[in-house]
């Protein structure tokens, strides 16, 4: 079965480490960590959607239950902290903790 096929609630104390030009994802450049990020929250919120409605469960990985979807066009990027440099995010997770809050992060591959 794909999707998620029970309530679950936006954490919004990620929102934005995945959003571009915010405090947060600077700080993570700044830390040396590189920053996944989306296009804008338009495309959050449409990425998180479709993966709730379709997305295939990946497993439970680092107390995390997962669920993702590969997109045919970018739906944000990877930032390198060393040097800036961008490369194109295709795929989209949802991460679920046990409280059944979830947030939803671009990314090269499944984890």
């Amino acid at each position: 079965m794909s999707g998620i096929d029970r309530e679950i609630i936006l954490d919004p104390r990620h929102i934005a480490k995945h959003l571009p030009e915010t405090p947060q994802v600077q700080r993570l450049l700044r830390q040396g960590r590189s920053a996944h990020v989306f296009n804008n929250l338009v495309t959050m919120e449409r990425v998180a959607q479709a993966i709730i409605e379709g997305g295939e469960f990946t497993g439970v990985i680092r107390g995390y239950e997962r669920y993702g979807l590969y997109f045919t066009q970018a739906i944000g990027y990877r930032i390198d902290p060393d040097d800036g440099f961008s490369t194109p995010l295709f795929y989209g997770e949802v991460k679920i903790d046990a409280e059944n809050r979830y947030h939803v992060i671009p990314r090269t591959r499944p984890s």
